[in-house]
């Protein structure tokens, strides 16, 4: 077998109210698709993350992949991932990374339609189902507390027994009010996550971190800059609550220095982003000998089949309506959240088909 081709399909769509975090405004959706074609007319489809706004930008840099990868045995993804990985030709980091990342998920993918194994069970096959939280709980223009204490119910009533809020996008006085709502709205027995996507400098992280202790968070989620290693070591010293970071890190190598340096609780590689499944098991590995779980961040398309293929997988991350306008219906097969958990799907690869007549009208690539 052989690969015969490499394409990418760019989708965008608009919300109607941009939903916001402590650090960026967000008010286009979409996805961008990554397939490999081999001689024998069996596709990978891989996601990749970041690419939209610099569709130029992501076409040249799969341009220069597709020298890489023509003519290649798809199976052989270690060696593919190796000869892609040139630092004197590409990014060591940002969207060229992106770009391999979903490559190596495409890859991943056509082992397991190849072996007509989910890739869940390709992958070792830990448990057949994780638990869930729902990730929400943005700013949006004319959103008060009744409306974040709504979406957070209604985040329960999807099944889940967690859920995950922003936090750091106003101040630090009225995310405590935010967080204090939130609390008192689940009870206690719901999960709580909290996410500041790195909006604080060191200092004020500390001190909201002390402030909301008391209304027990499961985890204090990126609270500064994810460079800043030592930082997240004087932030984890300084509150009872566990910190969790790794969404915009990159490659082992990257995860390697911050479990070294950053003395974290909870790391969250995204496939989508740090290298594709190929690095994300190295990950795994390397942090299961520290004995620190994996909550990835991003696609739960993609990530309920690598974090139920590990020993030391924690939870799943899950995007619903209340952030995407296009949720359930991008995908043919949506996963559904049951008593807390999500199952493994029972598809070969990772068992994603793309509903392409209703995304035909938001393709921008």
């Amino acid at each position: 077998m052989k690969i015969v081709d490499v394409i990418m399909e760019s989708y965008e769509w608009k919300r109607q109210n941009p939903i916001r975090n402590g650090m960026y405004v967000y008010d286009t959706g979409g996805i961008d698709l990554i397939k490999i074609l081999t001689d024998e007319g069996i596709t990978g489809i891989g996601l990749s993350l970041g690419v939209m706004g610099n569709v130029n930008i992501g076409q040249t840099i799969l341009s220069h992949f597709k020298k890489v990868l023509i003519g290649e045995n798809p199976l052989n993804s270690e060696k593919i991932w190796d000869n892609m990985w040139q630092p004197k030709l590409v990014g060591r980091r940002g969207i060229t990374t992106r770009i391999i990342s979903g490559i190596d998920i495409a890859l991943w993918d056509l082992k397991g339609k190849i072996s007509g194994l989910p890739l869940n069970k390709l992958l070792g096959g830990f448990t057949d189902k994780i638990p869930v939280y729902i990730a929400g709980g943005y700013y949006q223009e004319g959103k008060g507390l009744s409306d974040l204490a709504s979406e957070m119910e209604e985040a329960v009533q999807l099944g889940a027994n967690a859920v995950k809020m922003k936090i750091g996008g106003v101040s630090i006085k009225d995310d405590i009010e935010r967080v204090r709502v939130v609390r008192e709205t689940l009870g206690g027995k719901i999960d709580l996550m909290v996410d500041a996507n790195c909006a604080y400098k060191r200092y004020d992280a500390i001190k909201i971190a002390k402030e909301i202790e008391k209304y027990d968070i499961f985890w204090f989620e990126e609270p500064i800059n994810p460079d800043d290693y030592k930082g997240h070591k004087i932030i984890s010293q300084s509150t009872s609550i566990p910190i969790a970071t790794g969404e915009n890190e990159y490659t082992k190598f990257g995860f390697r220095d911050l479990i070294e340096q950053g003395n974290v609780s909870i790391l969250q590689p995204d496939v989508l982003i740090m290298g594709g499944v190929t690095e994300f098991m190295k990950v795994a590995a390397m942090s299961q000998a520290h004995e620190i779980p994996i909550a990835p961040h991003g696609s739960q398309d993609v990530h309920i089949h690598l974090v139920t293929a590990i020993p030391n997988g924690l939870i799943l991350e899950y995007y619903a309506g209340a952030t995407d306008p296009m949720y359930g219906k991008t995908f043919k097969y949506n996963l559904e959240v049951r008593d807390g958990y999500v199952h493994v799907p029972d598809r070969s690869g990772f068992g994603i088909e793309v509903d392409e007549e209703i995304l035909l009208p938001f393709r921008v690539a």
